[in-house]
């Protein structure tokens, strides 16, 4: 009796033929982690993503503003500066015995000499050069005496066959006109009432002239 239940033991031991799986469902759910894990995964990546596009625009605005400061500033400072100074000209005076006219300083000598000798004693300054007509009226009107004659910088060049000013340029005959004769060793000289033509070697006043020079003088603002 007890080895027939030892048999039947053995046989139901050896009928079931079922083995325990490699991979039971708690060993998959070990592997795969919890839900709350998964969810701290893609939030941290998410936070990860965040944090790397807010460094890139970062840098990109820093880059920005270190190109476009130094700019402004400089502006600024411009700004400032034209705002605490500025410079504006101011022509200088004519001393006595220089007379004003226009943008000239002009001295009528009272001494007579030749031509070549008036252009030598205008020492620091050049015989006159008259630019128009209303420049000549103005000095015109400044000599006073009839008759008396000064002479300018002009002077005739047979090489050219015209009337030339001492600084090179040639005389414009439709805005002023010389009276009197041309050629060899001829200069000119102004009254209140002409240009006339007479030989150099005669004696004559003269007037000198120097330009008004600009003085630039800085001028403090309120502001």
């Amino acid at each position: 009796m007890d080895q027939q239940v030892v048999y039947a033991d053995l046989d139901v031991c050896r009928g079931t033929g079922r083995r325990v799986p490699s991979h039971s469902p708690l060993h998959q759910d070990i592997c795969q982690g919890p839900p709350w894990h998964r969810f701290a995964l893609k939030l941290g990546c998410s936070i990860l993503l965040f944090l790397a596009f807010a460094v890139i625009g970062l840098s990109v605005s820093v880059i920005f503003l270190q190109q476009t400061l130094p700019v402004s500033v400089n502006t600024v400072h411009a700004q400032e500066n034209l705002s605490e100074t500025t410079e504006r000209p101011f022509a200088s005076k004519c001393t006595e015995p220089w007379y004003p006219i226009r943008e000239k300083c002009l001295l009528f000598t009272s001494d007579v000499c030749t031509w070549n000798q008036s252009l030598t004693n205008c020492k620091g300054s050049s015989l006159l050069l008259i630019q128009d007509q209303e420049e000549l009226r103005l000095i015109q009107k400044r000599i006073d005496s009839v008759g008396v004659q000064f002479w300018i910088g002009l002077k005739y060049s047979p090489a050219e066959k015209n009337w030339k000013w001492i600084n090179g340029s040639f005389l414009n005959s439709e805005m002023l006109q010389v009276t009197g004769i041309s050629g060899k060793n001829i200069c000119v000289s102004i009254s209140n009432t002409k240009l006339t033509s007479e030989h150099c070697e005669a004696e004559s006043r003269s007037i000198c002239q120097k330009e008004l020079k600009p003085i630039r003088k800085k001028v403090y603002s309120d502001s």
